[in-house]
């Protein structure tokens, strides 16, 4: 079992890995930081570091996870990158699909090839589909994640890198915010996090305040108003 230090999570299950950066949130990917440190340890998986690759060998391995949990998918990659081919996507979803003992968390910054292939994909109800903004130029993908669907629908506004002020949360189930971590973190603003905390709290929309973030993020930890924010759907079930 993969267990996870990612706060809104429990697990990783990666059957792909690596990427290439298509926005500014990716500047400081952690997923590229990790996977060199993998390959220098001689992790077979990233064998060729941060390049695309696709693990047949590890698609099967939630179903061997008898305890029900939550379930990152590609932690270190995204499912809907161009070159991920759609028979690959469906294999993916097929797994999640037998495995409904688990809730899968899927979390893309490709929305529009995600609304894209909609039509081929059979939704599973464990199945929560989410989408990365990270300030006001990819807000655009709020709207692709609205047309899919999926039967939970989720924000991650991580790195946060500027105020979002007039977010449309409809047909939205939950909102996670989080400042970038690691040695050249670009710095969030508390008034960018009080903002969209209002709006979900207007919106009746789950709030989960994940951290300040940071080169040293356990120093700055993740409380909001003196306090934590660990708000969850209402659906969950594990």
């Amino acid at each position: 079992m993969s267990r996870s230090t990612i706060e809104w999570t429990e697990s990783t299950w990666n059957p792909l890995t690596g990427c290439t950066k298509i926005s500014s949130g990716c500047k400081n990917c952690y997923a590229e930081r990790m996977a060199r440190r993998l390959q220098a340890m001689g992790q077979p998986n990233y064998v060729n570091g941060f390049q695309l690759a696709l693990h047949d060998q590890t698609l099967e391995i939630p179903l061997g996870w008898k305890k029900p949990q939550m379930i990152f998918v590609n932690s270190m990659s995204d499912l809907f990158h161009e070159e991920v081919p759609v028979e690959f996507i469906q294999r993916v979803f097929e797994v999640m699909r037998r495995a409904d003992w688990h809730i899968f968390q899927v979390l893309t910054k490709r929305a529009d090839r995600l609304e894209m292939l909609d039509p081929e994909i059979d939704w599973p109800a464990n199945v929560w589909m989410g989408v990365s903004v990270e300030n006001e130029e990819y807000t655009f993908r709020i709207d692709c994640l609205r047309n899919v669907g999926a039967a939970v629908k989720f924000l991650s506004l991580e790195p946060l890198l500027g105020p979002l002020q007039n977010l449309d949360l409809s047909g939205i189930d939950w909102v996670i915010v989080g400042g970038e971590s690691g040695p050249k973190a670009r710095p969030m603003k508390e008034d960018w996090v009080i903002g969209i905390h209002e709006q979900c709290r207007q919106a009746s929309v789950p709030f989960f305040f994940k951290q300040w973030g940071g080169w040293n993020k356990k120093k700055t930890g993740r409380l909001l108003n003196g306090r934590t924010w660990d708000e969850v759907p209402a659906v969950v079930s594990v």
